[in-house]
């Protein structure tokens, strides 16, 4: 169990204290993940990343930053194919045109991707606020875990803890090397980080 009730020393029943079910530690060391996230010790160290609830998605600035180097670039294959043709070198003409055509395809796919990205994000936005805002991590033994065993039971490496709630927000496909490559213990059975 991952609570346990306290008293006042009035002898009235106090709050709840949460306990980690990898090492029983509560008080200070057992904080929720949005706490933990924001403490400036977790972004220094990089925790936060590691308990990220979401991808950062690329904004529309950055699509439109990215379209407009694209069309420098474009810009600057079709200058020199102009170039070719004023000058009577085809070569200049040929590899003018192909680099055009490479670089305004690529910045065309460039800013599709990341359309696709924005809308993967919003649309898993509510699912991953819903599993990651309860969640807690103790600081002690470096879990993450649900109070009460729900909706996982037991605790997780930050790594599994992230590949769970990016996984159920349909975020998988943008997950890092290391939090892809670990293995979710079963769920429900509380199974031991990095098992």
């Amino acid at each position: 169990m991952s609570t346990e009730k306290t008293q006042w020393t009035d002898g009235t029943p106090g709050p709840v204290a949460v306990v980690c079910p990898g090492c029983g530690g509560t008080g200070s060391s057992v904080r929720t993940v949005p706490e933990t996230c924001a403490d400036p010790e977790s972004r220094r160290s990089g925790l936060t990343d590691r308990l990220l609830k979401t991808p950062g998605a690329h904004g529309r600035s950055d699509s439109v930053t990215h379209f407009l180097e694209g069309t420098v670039l474009t810009g600057i294959g079709v200058g020199l194919a102009y170039s070719g043709v004023q000058n009577d070198k085809p070569l200049y003409t040929i590899g003018g045109s192909l680099l055009a055509l490479l670089l305004f395809i690529g910045t065309i796919a460039v800013v599709n991707g990341e359309r696709r990205e924005r809308k993967l994000v919003a649309a898993g936005k509510e699912r991953a606020e819903r599993l990651w805002r309860p969640a807690h991590h103790c600081s002690s033994c470096g879990s993450v875990f649900y109070p009460g065993g729900s909706p996982w039971q037991g605790p997780l490496t930050p790594e599994q803890f992230k590949k769970y709630v990016w996984t159920e927000a349909g975020y998988d496909k943008l997950l890092d090397k290391k939090a892809k490559d670990v293995s979710l213990p079963p769920a429900g059975a509380g199974g031991t980080p990095g098992v």
